[in-house]
């Protein structure tokens, strides 16, 4: 089992001045306008040359599973059908090149979740287009990296939306799910949800994975709010059961801050920010992407406990 973080580690994001190490550098859109592709090029040089060294400190702290950020290209949509004509991109290219090998040197797993404005079950035209477009920013950043067109390297969405008619909605996002370039496809996954009305594993099973065949990740927190019917077991290995046999499956785990502070006024749902337990995986051999709030703090315990065992 690796466990992986999401982002941002919170060790070298906190960090003053220039050590500040993160590649969440990013502008609103006013900053953007007026300071053009240039300044926006130096944000993505300076957040993927921390990326290399956000994987050195991974590999040091036997961190093996780490989700990348969806905001190293600030902007993208506004000129990533021109990269060649981006400032600065091939050394931009030669920088992801050098974070994928590293990565594939020591064994590193990278993953990405674009944001719940990715809807490919909506039936706004406009919608399904942008998220056609952030799809495939994120995928040409894996293809910059040299990543494997492959769930190992995920994108993983949500579908966000029923429209009141989810079986409607579930026909949707396979007939769009068609639209989007092969390098999204191979890599492309699904996630069950944390509402009732929404999509559970049985949902996904059924409606997606049955009718396209992509993987789907299984959600434990999301799970206790939406069972399907099903119990743990059941629904973590119906997930499991829809990834390509030689890959480990993807599997999220986040603990509830209400119960951890107490707190009833907290949104049952809201993640915690540390965890207190991994979860049981009744066997299965799983990669554990941890939504914690804490980021890299929540799992180190578990791992330097596994390295004194």
């Amino acid at each position: 089992m690796n466990l992986g973080y999401a982002c941002i580690n919170t060790e070298l994001n906190s960090r003053k001045g220039d050590d500040r190490i993160t590649t969440n550098r990013t502008m609103i859109k006013r900053t953007f306008q007026e300071k053009g592709l240039e300044y926006t090029s130096e944000l993505v040089l300076q957040n993927v040359t921390d990326l290399y060294s956000i994987i050195e400190w991974n590999e040091q702290n036997n961190i093996k599973f780490f989700r990348l950020s969806s905001e190293m290209f600030p902007w993208a949509s506004e000129y990533y059908q021109d990269w060649d004509n981006f400032p600065n991109i091939e050394e931009i290219k030669n920088i992801l090149r050098d974070c994928g090998d590293l990565a594939t040197k020591y064994g590193h797993r990278l993953t990405s979740h674009p944001g719940p404005f990715n809807v490919l079950v909506s039936p706004n035209e406009n919608v399904i287009q942008n998220t056609i477009t952030d799809l495939t920013i994120h995928t040409d950043i894996f293809d910059f990296m040299g990543l494997s067109r492959t769930p190992y390297n995920k994108l993983n969405i949500h579908c966000n939306g029923v429209y009141g008619d989810k079986e409607s909605a579930l026909d949707r996002f396979c007939k769009n799910f068609e639209q989007l370039p092969e390098n999204v496809q191979t890599r492309l996954t699904v996630e069950n949800d944390d509402k009732a009305s929404m999509y559970s594993v049985k949902d996904l099973y059924e409606g997606i994975h049955k009718r396209i065949g992509i993987p789907i990740v299984f959600d434990y927190h999301h799970f206790k709010f939406n069972t399907g019917g099903q119990t743990e077991q059941e629904a973590l290995e119906m997930a499991l059961s829809t990834w390509p046999k030689d890959i480990v499956p993807v599997v999220h785990y986040s603990e509830s801050k209400a119960e951890h502070q107490l707190d009833e006024s907290i949104k049952p749902q809201a993640h915690s920010d540390i965890i207190n337990e991994l979860p049981n995986t009744y066997g299965k051999e799983v990669d554990v992407m941890v939504e914690a709030k804490h980021k890299e703090l929540a799992i180190q315990p578990f791992i330097e406990e596994s390295y004194e065992k």
